[in-house]
């Protein structure tokens, strides 16, 4: 610790000796920091700040009709490229900056200086932007402002809209190419069904079930046939027991009847319903017309002379029932007959078409496909278009997103910087503080012996004695005269300082 102290106090003796060094730095580093400081250019700022509302009643509403646009997230990559170079240029030449430039050098570091100069900062939770701007001219200041908050509020409110352009630009060009697909699909389906109408399935059936179909109701057909000409079969018998055997001796006679008339007449009406409800091809007709031209020749046959043992024989009343019975079962055969012959023909033919079926139903299917691929395509498009419609009607309305400036840019009338007060402390501070430390440098430069402890310590002899200084009057007045005037020097420095701050703060 006592080595320290006398450290300091060799430091201190070693400086005060060169006091005359420090108090010369110390006034010239302020005069020239004052001079440089005084002449820095003032620094204006303007600055604004916007409140974008993006909460509006069109969202919940237009949900689910079309994309609503992300307001929130457009303008916040607006503000974060506010500062790009496209809209710093467009920038340059609103406030006529690019006028300014000589050449390319000069016009990059313009933009370099506003893009340092310019400040854009924003509040997430309450949705206000801020941007300030520095420059030596107050004017430049605001009209740089004003510039790039123009330029917010346009971009902000534009980008969506261009977009919403393109995409239904993109979305017409693709309707266009499905028209012409699905134009294309509706000619090749139709001319499909012309050219294969015989071949084609009906609605939910295809050629196989078909065929299934007909061969069961053949087979039912078959059995019921069987099953018809059995019973006929056993009714002919009960007749040919009751029967007489005829005599050839006896004379003929007419015998009338009525029963054989009136079936006629019931059969001629069937006839006439059915005609109404099918074609002359119909299983049911065609039984009917034989079982009708049956009744008319079994009328003329009876209409012709009989012996007397069958006119004998038709008054009985079990052969009359008979006789009916084997008519209806005689007709019902017919008609089982014609419905066999039918499905027997629709059957072949199918089974003819078996090979060309499932190639007709695959090509039909395929077309199919192909046509509701193209119209689905088509629909989806449509519906996207019209909602892109809606989507850039939505952006270009201002009620989407509300732009309200709390504070616009104004021209500054007094400077923000620098803060030449501060500058000149700090430069006077530095001042002393280097002129000491330019003693004790001179002091270590050209060193002296100012006390016995010093030689001692820096030669390692032994000092046998010491002669001390007799300060003659008039070398004790000169030393007066150079302590005043040290603390003279020192005073006017600060003289010096306090009167430059009280100008800086004045002309301020």
């Amino acid at each position: 610790m006592g080595d320290q102290v006398k450290q300091l106090q060799s430091l201190f003796r070693g400086g005060w000796k060169y006091r005359w060094y420090a108090v010369s730095i110390a006034w010239l580093i302020s005069v020239i920091g004052f001079v440089v400081i005084y002449k820095l250019p003032d620094n204006y700022q303007s600055s604004a700040r916007v409140f974008v509302d993006t909460q509006s009643i069109l969202k919940p509403l237009l949900s689910g009709m079309t994309s609503v646009p992300n307001v929130e997230q457009q303008v916040s990559i607006m503000s974060r490229t506010l500062l790009s170079r496209p809209n710093i240029e467009r920038v340059m030449r609103m406030v006529d900056l690019d006028l300014t430039t000589n050449n390319g050098k000069d016009r990059e570091k313009l933009i370099d200086t506003l893009v340092s100069s310019i400040k854009i900062s924003s509040t997430t939770q309450n949705d206000i932007y801020s941007i300030t701007y520095n420059d030596e001219s107050p004017k430049v200041a605001k009209d740089v402002v004003q510039s790039l908050l123009t330029i917010f509020v346009e971009g902000s409110l534009g980008d969506e809209r261009q977009d919403s352009e393109k995409a239904i630009l993109f979305i017409d060009n693709q309707i266009k190419i499905y028209e012409e697909k699905l134009a294309a699909a509706e000619n090749a389906l139709k001319e499909f069904k012309l050219k294969n109408i015989g071949l084609l399935p009906r609605q939910g059936t295809d050629s196989g079930s078909k065929l299934m179909d007909i061969t069961e109701n053949l087979n039912q057909s078959r059995l019921e046939l069987a099953e018809a000409e059995q019973g006929r079969d056993a009714i002919k018998k009960q007749i040919a027991s009751i029967e007489l055997p005829p005599k050839t001796d006896e004379t003929p006679v007419a015998v009338p009847n009525p029963e054989i008339d009136d079936r006629i007449q019931s059969v001629t009406k069937n006839l006439d319903s059915l005609r109404l409800q099918f074609t002359e091809e119909h299983p049911d007709i065609i039984s009917s017309k034989r079982l009708l031209a049956q009744l008319q020749a079994r009328k003329q046959e009876e209409a012709k002379m009989k012996k007397p043992e069958a006119a004998n024989l038709s008054a009985n009343p079990l052969f009359q029932q008979l006789k009916v019975s084997l008519a209806a079962a005689e007709a019902k055969v017919a008609s089982m007959h014609a419905r066999v012959e039918e499905y027997s023909s629709r059957s072949a033919r199918l089974k003819a078409l078996t090979v060309a079926g499932p190639e007709v139903e695959s090509q039909l299917a395929q077309l199919n496909r192909d046509y509701l691929i193209n119209k689905e395509n088509y629909e989806k498009l449509v519906a996207s278009r019209e909602s892109a419609k809606i989507s850039s009607d939505l952006s270009a309305t201002t009620q989407m997103m509300t732009f309200r400036v709390i504070d616009p840019p104004t021209a500054p009338l007094s400077p923000v910087g620098p803060n030449r007060l501060k500058l000149f402390s700090i430069i006077f501070v530095a001042a002393l503080i280097l002129g000491v430390l330019g003693s004790v440098l001179m002091s270590k430069i050209r060193p002296t012996f100012l006390t016995q402890f010093d030689l001692v310590e820096a030669t390692g002899l032994t000092i046998l004695g010491s002669v001390s200084m007799n300060w003659t009057e008039l070398e004790k007045v000169r030393r007066k005269r150079s302590m005043y005037a040290f603390v003279l020097s020192f005073f006017v420095l600060l003289v010096f300082y306090s009167a430059m701050m009280t100008t800086i703060y004045i002309s301020t």
